[in-house]
């Protein structure tokens, strides 16, 4: 998992990473070391959630959170990073997809 995770850092973008596995330590391991503003468990990267903040880390985005209705004085003070988990055990097809 390091070496995966050490892959994935080592790229000047990072919008979203998506790992699939059934191990909960694993997840965890990613949620916290993934360089990414979005972390997808069990899910592709489709995209953004509206309810949630939106945007990327190092040269991905323009270094703020779109959308997710939260206070603008708390960004000066945080790394927002979104996590989103399915352990359905079915593959989620994209957002656009009927």
């Amino acid at each position: 998992m390091t070496d995966a995770i050490n892959i994935a850092n080592d790229v000047k973008y990072g919008l979203s990473s998506a790992i699939y596995t059934q191990d909960v330590n694993n997840t965890a391991i990613a949620e916290r070391d993934l360089d990414t503003g979005l972390v997808y468990i069990n899910a592709s990267t489709i995209g953004a959630e509206i309810q949630l903040p939106f945007g990327g880390t190092k040269k991905s985005g323009l270094g703020h959170r779109e959308a997710g209705g939260r206070g603008g004085a708390l960004d000066m003070f945080t790394k927002w990073k979104v996590v989103y988990r399915d352990y359905s055990g079915r593959l989620q097809k994209a957002q656009i997809d009927k």
